[in-house]
């Protein structure tokens, strides 16, 4: 990740609060279709947000956030980036 990339401060902001309330919600819950629930909002909203800041916290990969498999992991390393953003 490149650290000189530039964002709307609020654009960062936004996506760092939804996807680390839900990604706080998906760790904790035990059952199935909560956690789907969350997959489908994050999808949602993915497919909303600034494109150039998806681009940049995927690293180029379009199943980022969207595949089931990968979805914990991918959740987890978005919030972490994210953060990082935040901090600069």
């Amino acid at each position: 990740m490149s650290d000189r990339k530039v964002f709307s401060p609020d654009s960062v902001q936004w996506a760092y609060c939804i996807l680390h309330q839900k990604l706080r919600v998906y760790q904790q819950s035990n059952i199935p279709a909560q956690r789907d629930e969350i997959e489908n909002v994050v999808s949602s909203y993915v497919m909303q947000m600034d494109r150039d800041l998806y681009d940049y916290i995927s690293g180029g990969n379009p199943d980022y956030l969207m595949e089931h498999s990968s979805f914990g992991k991918d959740l987890a390393d978005a919030v972490d980036k994210l953060g990082k953003l935040m901090n600069q």
